[in-house]
């Protein structure tokens, strides 16, 4: 596994398309923020939303019981999973039992947490994600490297090339339309054929027992409405009090996410139709680890926007796949290390510490200051890049030499602007992208 720095090497080699991921993100951060000055209580939700969000961790315990007990009542099959690996086998024994060798499965990062799709097909089962970012990187054999964008990364060529590939497109043909009608005509049979489908969970509510799905594209709700099972995956820090609490969720979402008012489709699923069985299965899998730490505790409001990403000048410069997680970016960074310290130690140093993704986050998490604990803890555990070590200590022992810190200070001074303008590959891109100002529409169809 590559570090974020050594990956992020790689991906700025290429400056022409650094340039585009980083325009084309700042563009979707450009659209949030028009979105969200439309709304003059937008500070008074963000405040709202972390107050609720705040309050149900204080009592996750409660609301989650109470939660299984209404989804029960309602008909729904609740399972606990402490970790990916349970996660991942309680699922395939609900495959199992249905019989079923293929699957519909759309966007849900929580199971690319636990990499189930791996799993799953070990186990000789096909899975087929439908959200059409997410089909256009399973064919490509990669992770996704945006939680909202899955394929953010790609130009329309890269796509055009791919589904020549896989689906026997015209070659060159490159048109978003004729590339989305043929991924529409190629997962519709996979939708007729499967039995089984598979969703996130974007929030539960404690009081009534549902769940909501939200998505841009109906494919949660062709695949949960046609399959004879239904399986959601959660992690416990969806959960949210009452049904009333939606109104100010969705909201934040959306306008943070992509800069709509609202996502196109936000499907509550109270209870299975007649003859359909439906489970949720509640993952944990360090999340109350998590909780338990008043430092990062504050990470498990997170509602999986992806604002932080568009804002982020890291991010946008050095491509989601840097950050060898599934989540990526500066929420990922806080939220990796939990999981596993020491192969994710490079990513709470993968940040400028700038403050833009807690300007920028809908429930108000800390997130940059997290960064910065999580670099304090990680250099006492002595998990930290050797390069940072070592350049911690030497900048240590310089800053205690008077004679030294001047010296260093002048030679600075004097050498500093050649060095940038001659070596540096950032220096000429250092001005932060202006968005387009012509139409989404026209600027979509120049990519």
């Amino acid at each position: 596994m590559h570090s974020h720095a050594e990956a992020s090497e790689k991906f700025i080699a290429d400056a022409e398309r650094t340039d585009w991921h980083d325009e084309t993100l700042w563009f979707v951060r450009a659209k949030r923020d028009k979105a969200s000055k439309v709304l003059p209580e937008w500070e008074a939700l963000r405040e709202h939303a972390s107050q609720i969000k705040d309050h149900t961790l204080a009592n996750l315990g409660s609301y989650l019981q109470a939660f299984e007990a209404k989804a029960q009542a309602n008909g729904i099959k609740v399972h606990w999973a402490k970790d990916a690996a349970e996660h991942n086998a309680i699922v395939h024994g609900i495959i199992a039992a249905q019989g079923s060798q293929l699957l519909v499965k759309s966007k849900s990062m929580l199971t690319e947490e636990c990499h189930l799709n791996d799993y799953l097909a070990k186990n000789g089962i096909e899975v087929v994600d439908t959200d059409l970012g997410e089909r256009i990187v399973q064919f490509r054999k990669e992770a996704p490297s945006h939680i909202v964008l899955p394929a953010i990364h790609l130009k329309k060529e890269d796509v055009g090339e791919t589904f020549h590939q896989h689906l026997g497109t015209p070659k060159g043909n490159k048109d978003p339309q004729f590339l989305t009608e043929a991924a529409r005509q190629h997962l519709r049979g996979h939708f007729l054929a499967s039995e089984v489908a598979i969703t996130g969970v974007n929030f539960a509510v404690a009081e009534t027992g549902e769940f909501v799905v939200c998505t841009n594209e109906g494919n949660a709700d062709m695949g949960a409405h046609l399959a004879k099972v239904h399986i959601a995956c959660m992690g416990i820090e969806k959960i949210i009090p009452k049904r009333a609490d939606l109104a100010v969720f969705l909201r934040l979402l959306a306008r943070s996410a992509t800069g709509q008012l609202i996502t196109t489709y936000s499907s509550h699923f109270h209870q299975p139709r007649q003859g359909q069985e439906m489970h949720i299965v509640l993952l944990d899998n360090g999340r109350t680890r998590q909780l338990a730490d008043p430092k990062y505790k504050n990470s498990l409001k997170c509602i999986r926007c992806a604002a932080c990403f568009n804002t982020c000048p890291v991010y946008r410069r050095s491509g989601g796949h840097s950050y060898h997680q599934p989540v990526a970016g500066p929420i990922g960074s806080i939220l990796a290390p939990n999981i596993d310290k020491k192969a994710n130690a490079d990513l709470p140093f993968a940040s400028t510490l700038c403050g833009s993704c807690s300007n920028v986050c809908p429930v108000k998490i800390n997130i940059h200051e997290q960064l910065w604990f999580w670099r304090q803890d990680l250099m006492a555990a002595g998990l930290a890049p050797v390069s940072k070590t070592i350049g911690m200590k030497l900048m240590a022992f310089v800053l205690a030499n008077p004679v030294l810190y001047l010296l260093g200070g002048s030679l600075v001074r004097k050498f500093a602007p050649i060095l940038n303008t001659r070596l540096n590959p950032w220096y000429k891109q250092r001005e932060m992208p202006v968005a387009p100002k012509e139409s989404f529409q026209e600027w979509y169809q120049k990519r």
